[in-house]
């Protein structure tokens, strides 16, 4: 039988109208609410740096001249070995002196040993300049950084001899070095619940750093028993058109400094690609006792 008429064209004809123009709305709807959240999204990138901690240094005590190791590790196995020494050489200047190595089997498999110097402004706790060597069993990657108000110049070298230092340029107001940002996060309140905002580079890549501070608990290390503030680290990777992205390899991290006059770095358990890795203090001799 035939359905090919004119008169159920024009019923079929008149059915689909009012389908195709609903859909049509649906579709033109989706749309301008896919623009928005993307407009949205665009504001938000944008203006991330505007949610910067623009709090200057503060004034909790400086740290006083001490020695400190650590073991680094995952799963309870020790992988690496490291110690610290951070100094006061001048009235206006902090400078850190650090050394670390892969032992045992993890060596045996991963050759690595690093240095690691630093150098920071006593009175703003702003980064001066960066030293960080990479010694591994096939290659030598030495990374300088030198910082102004305005930004950090990277210079970078990596092979077995003498290779040609490779030259970058970041300008952003304000940046901290690794070594920097922990002088100034260490010198805040750090009361429970606040958040802190800043944006560190600490060798290769700028990153936005979000610490929380998530409270007050006892932890114990190798080193002692310790009342401890507990902190959320999380980390996004600043673009080269200063938009953020998703770190590749860092998840998050949880770190644990005593809460009393020192604030020492007592441990840091961090989700990295590979699983959890971890820091822990071994032994702080202060240069100056009390």
């Amino acid at each position: 039988m035939k359905t090919n008429g004119p008169f159920e064209r024009g019923t079929i004809g008149g059915r689909l109208r009012p389908a195709k123009i609903s859909i049509l709305i649906r579709h033109r709807i989706l749309q301008a609410i896919f623009a928005f959240l993307a407009f949205c999204s665009s504001a938000l990138a944008e203006n991330w740096e505007a949610t910067l901690s623009r709090d200057p240094a503060g004034n909790f005590p400086e740290l006083r001249p001490l020695r400190a190791s650590y073991r680094f590790g995952w799963s309870g196995l020790t992988a690496a070995t490291g110690d610290v020494h951070f100094t006061k050489p001048s009235e206006d200047k902090f400078e850190l002196d650090g050394t670390g190595r892969t032992i045992g089997l993890v060596r045996a498999l991963w050759k690595f040993d690093g240095n690691y110097q630093a150098a920071a402004s006593a009175e703003t706790l702003r980064p001066i300049e960066t030293q960080q060597i990479e010694n591994y069993r096939s290659k030598k990657i030495v990374t300088h950084l030198t910082f102004t108000n305005n930004g950090v110049t990277r210079s970078r070298t990596e092979g077995k001899g003498a290779a040609e230092a490779k030259t970058r340029q970041f300008n952003f107001p304000n940046l901290f070095d690794l070594f920097s940002a922990m002088l100034y996060l260490r010198s805040q309140p750090l009361k429970d619940h606040s958040v802190y905002r800043v944006v560190a580079y600490p060798a290769t890549n700028a990153y936005l750093a979000i610490v929380t501070v998530i409270g007050r608990e006892k932890i114990s290390v190798h080193a002692g028993s310790y009342s401890a503030i507990k902190l959320d680290l999380q980390l996004k990777r600043i673009g080269k058109h200063r938009e953020l992205e998703p770190h590749r390899k860092f998840r998050r991290a949880t770190i644990w400094v005593s809460d009393d006059a020192e604030r020492l770095l007592l441990r840091i358990e961090a989700q990295i690609f590979v699983g959890t890795v971890f820091a822990e203090l071994q032994s702080a001799r202060f240069d100056n006792p009390k």
